[in-house]
């Protein structure tokens, strides 16, 4: 593997201050990219730019914001003058409860932030990724997508319609020389886990055949090769990796 396989690239990661998103900036960074962290909150942000050092910036951004994310893809390209790579990875659970007991408030801001955020971000990127002629847009979304997790509607339905925006995308931009894919991992354990109830974190381990939860540092690595210049002709594809949980 060439350690420095993203010398030159510019870089960024939405939820990239904490969780799998941190450990993509980490890996980024470390193998040349001009990393730009977006999180919603500054205090993360200053404290994943002390830990990962060297070639990391930060932009305080709500995703589920189309005005902000605007504002923020353009702070971002001032910064580092394109945009090669985007890791959508921002995201929230939303409650553990039945369908008919969500609350709507609630099933708005997980479909605000996991749906309608990967949305602002892609589309506010793709028109630079077009200009510089190269681009690779790695969106993450869940094996609850594909399959449909009980007492989390919102969160699956989300993750749903990511791997649908992400099969759509990749088609529309297959001569651009951008590629689109997404990831399903199943649990991975992270402070996402904190947003969830423990009942429904046993019957996420429950259905993993391996019998253990992931890694971050597993998953950063599948994420981090559909970002590099290796993943040219995959698109449109979407990897599971769930510890044989995953059936289609």
């Amino acid at each position: 593997m060439n350690a420095k396989r993203f010398e030159g690239r510019r870089a960024i990661v939405t939820g990239g201050a904490s969780g799998i998103g941190l450990a993509v900036s980490k890996r980024l960074a470390s193998e040349g990219a001009q990393v730009v962290v977006w999180d919603v909150n500054q205090d993360t942000i200053a404290a994943a730019k002390k830990e990962i050092g060297a070639n990391v910036m930060g932009v305080q951004v709500n995703v589920a914001d189309p005005n902000i994310v605007s504002q923020a893809c353009k702070e971002t390209l001032s910064l580092v003058g394109g945009i090669d790579i985007l890791v959508a990875s921002a995201g929230i659970t939303g409650p553990n409860t039945t369908l008919w007991d969500y609350p709507v408030d609630a099933w708005r801001q997980v479909i605000d932030v996991n749906l309608n955020g990967v949305f602002y971000c892609n589309r506010e990127v793709v028109p630079a990724m077009l200009e510089g002629g190269y681009g690779r847009i790695v969106n993450v979304a869940s094996i609850a997508g594909k399959e449909g997790n009980p007492n989390a509607s919102a969160y699956s339905a989300s993750k749903a319609a990511v791997i649908g925006l992400t099969k759509s995308l990749g088609k529309e931009l297959a001569k651009n020389n951008i590629t689109v894919n997404c990831v399903t991992p199943a649990a991975v354990r992270t402070p996402i886990f904190d947003q969830m109830s423990q009942t429904h974190i046993d019957f996420m381990l429950s259905k993993i055949p391996i019998g253990r939860f992931g890694t971050v540092d597993e998953v950063t690595s599948l994420i981090c090769w559909l970002a590099s210049d290796e993943c040219s002709f995959t698109t449109g594809g979407v990897f599971d990796i769930s510890g044989g949980r995953a059936t289609y």
